[in-house]
């Protein structure tokens, strides 16, 4: 029975026919809609904002580091509240990466030259999950920036320049694909001594970013030269023209030889750092003496030009030393001089009290050659009469207590008989007057600098105030003693 039912149905062509079709049916409505997903399996919907679609269409892939993981259902646009407009990219993805975490990015990727597009999600930290349906904002957007937009930034001649560097690039590493592995294989060790390196450039300390953003200004600096600069190049092909004369083997040596005395620069840093760590604050420590000796710079080198006449004139005085230091050795032996050296050492003791006090009334008051000048003045002017201090006699005013008459006490005032009667009759006495010795307040030079008016009241002891200490005929050394 069952033969004859096969054998009916194998008879019968448009049967065959029939089914035929059915399955091609079939085959062609699955195939067509791959695309949008394989129906009856079960998926993981989110949605996606994006600033732009970047011609991101329908039947796109999702992926995942590098990963398929999906596709792109539909893309529509929408239009925000402030007039803008987006793209919002609806995705079916495998239900082996749900839940998506709400940190997540996606961003608009080039997956061929030919313009074809893929939109790579990279997952976040969050602990949330995004749930079926949900939405990435568009703030979790990047913004993409397709290899065609890139080489728009260049002008035609620079675009022309960076494909004939492609060509010659390619012909340069066309049949070296054996160095090029050797390369790759020795970089393992180069790329671990990097990773410190790298750490140290993509630390905030190190602030690459101000680095880049300096380097920036800098060009906006140098952009109105450029034409200078240029031609400075120019200028250098020549040099360099010149230099190729000996550039073998002199600079040749000095490239050769440059590997060696880096890696022997590289070895001895750690060891020269401590010196030139010390030499830095030495130096620092020395700044102020070296401004020091650029003040005093020009009385040493008049040291120089007095010094050396004296240097020259040194080898007589040599020869006068061993004379004269045999002289003083037998001076040094003598008692009698040793006893003499005492009693001035004692004479000294007893007048060093005395001259200290004494001496300021000479060197600061030039007392002593006032009154040999004066002496010598009385003295030597004179008339049939005689000499003046012979013949002039000074009275004093006549009044009550006067010093010209009897009196009971000193004199306190009264008016004067001699017409114009004056109120002028009062003591005015300074036995012992400041002469700027030690101890004495003020400093002054008080007999000689009184002022011309008294006051009309018995006077006796220092007068009020400050009479300096300039007087007549000083000398020059003594006004410069006096001004210290």
């Amino acid at each position: 029975m069952n033969q004859r039912r096969r054998s009916r149905i194998s008879a019968s062509p448009v049967l065959v026919g029939a089914i035929t079709c059915v399955i091609a049916v079939v085959a062609v409505f699955f195939s067509y809609n791959a695309n949008k997903g394989l129906p009856f399996v079960p998926t993981y919907q989110i949605k996606a904002e994006l600033p732009s679609a970047a011609s991101l269409v329908a039947g796109n892939e999702v992926r995942i580091a590098g990963v398929r993981v999906g596709m792109v259902d539909k893309v529509t646009a929408k239009q925000l509240d402030d007039g803008r407009s987006i793209a919002v990219a609806s995705m079916k993805l495998d239900k082996s990466v749900q839940p998506i975490p709400e940190d997540s990015t996606v961003l608009v990727r080039q997956r061929s030259a030919m313009g074809l597009k893929y939109l790579l999600l990279t997952p976040g930290k969050s602990d949330q999950g995004l749930k079926v349906g949900g939405t990435l904002p568009e703030s979790q957007a990047e913004e993409p920036v397709d290899m065609d937009q890139w080489f728009n930034m260049f002008q035609a001649p620079v675009r022309r320049a960076i494909q004939k560097n492609l060509a010659e690039y390619g012909g340069a590493f066309a049949a070296r694909g054996a160095d090029i592995n050797q390369i790759l294989g020795d970089l393992p060790p180069l790329l671990r001594l990097a990773e410190p390196v790298a750490k140290n450039l993509s630390s905030n300390k190190t602030d690459i970013r101000g680095f880049v953003h300096g380097l920036a200004q800098a060009a906006a600096e140098v952009a109105p030269v450029a034409e200078t600069q240029a031609d400075m190049f120019v200028q250098l092909d020549t040099t360099f023209a010149a230099l190729a004369e000996v550039a073998r083997p002199y600079i040749q040596d000095s490239i050769t030889e440059g590997v060696p005395a880096e890696l022997a620069t590289i070895r001895n840093g750690p060891r020269i750092r401590p010196f030139l760590d010390t030499s830095a604050k030495f130096m620092k420590a020395f700044l102020p003496g070296a401004r020091a000796l650029g003040r005093s710079a020009p009385i040493v080198a008049s040291s120089f030009d007095v010094g050396i006449p004296v240097l020259r004139s040194s080898p007589q005085l040599y020869d006068e030393l061993a004379p004269t230091a045999r002289s003083l050795r037998r001076f040094g032996d003598s008692t009698t001089n040793n006893q003499g050296l005492d009693t001035l050492i004692t004479t000294n003791e007893i007048l060093t009290p005395l001259l200290r006090q004494v001496t300021p009334a000479q060197n600061v008051c030039n007392y002593l050659a006032l009154l040999l000048r004066n002496v010598a003045s009385a003295t030597s002017p004179s008339d049939g009469l005689g000499h003046w201090v012979r013949a002039i006699s000074v009275f004093p005013q006549v009044g009550v207590n006067s010093e010209g008459g009897p009196s009971s006490t000193y004199a306190t005032g009264g008016g004067g008989t001699i017409p114009p009667a004056t109120n002028v009759n009062f003591l005015h006495s300074n036995p012992y007057p400041n002469t700027a010795a030690p101890g004495q307040s003020p400093r002054e030079c008080e007999t000689g600098n009184e002022p011309l008016e008294l006051p009309n009241q018995p006077q006796i002891g220092n007068i009020p105030g400050n009479q300096g200490i300039v007087t007549e005929n000083q000398s020059e050394a003594q006004q410069k003693w006096v001004t210290k």
